[in-house]
């Protein structure tokens, strides 16, 4: 098997029980992972449009609506109206950065326990390798 199989492999080999854990961590929060990454998007770089947190999650703009919506009924989200009424933007709500956060505790423990054995160094080297590849995927 070559080299570049192999490592696709475990990417999906990865992926799943990842996603898994990742899920099981959430639900103690009544949350899973779509509303998560908007939530992580949206307390890390401010409030955005749909079709912005679309393209950086590379995901279709309906979906992104859906759960939006979803995290509105939570009162996690809110929208605001931009400089041009028709522009609207979605930001969290203190409810939202409180739930984020409960979350983020659960998260980082779960991500620590399995990053154990890896050096700074090394999963910073991993972020740089994984970002490379995602840049070829979306040229």
């Amino acid at each position: 098997m070559k080299t570049a199989q192999q490592f696709f492999h475990q990417l999906i080999m990865l992926y799943r029980p990842f996603e898994n854990g990742l899920n099981k961590e959430l639900k103690k929060h009544q949350l899973h992972r779509a509303e998560w990454t908007i939530l992580f998007y949206l307390y890390n770089y401010g409030p955005s449009t749909s079709v912005n947190i679309s393209q950086y999650l590379s995901v279709e703009k309906p979906t992104v609506t859906r759960t939006l919506n979803s995290l509105e009924k939570l009162n996690y989200v809110q929208r605001t109206v931009g400089k041009d009424r028709r522009e609207k933007y979605m930001q969290l709500t203190e409810t939202g950065i409180k739930a984020y956060e409960a979350a983020r505790v659960s998260i980082d423990r779960f991500e620590e326990a399995i990053l154990k054995g890896f050096s700074e160094e090394e999963q910073k080297q991993m972020i740089q390798m994984m970002q490379h590849i995602r840049n070829n995927i979306v040229q």
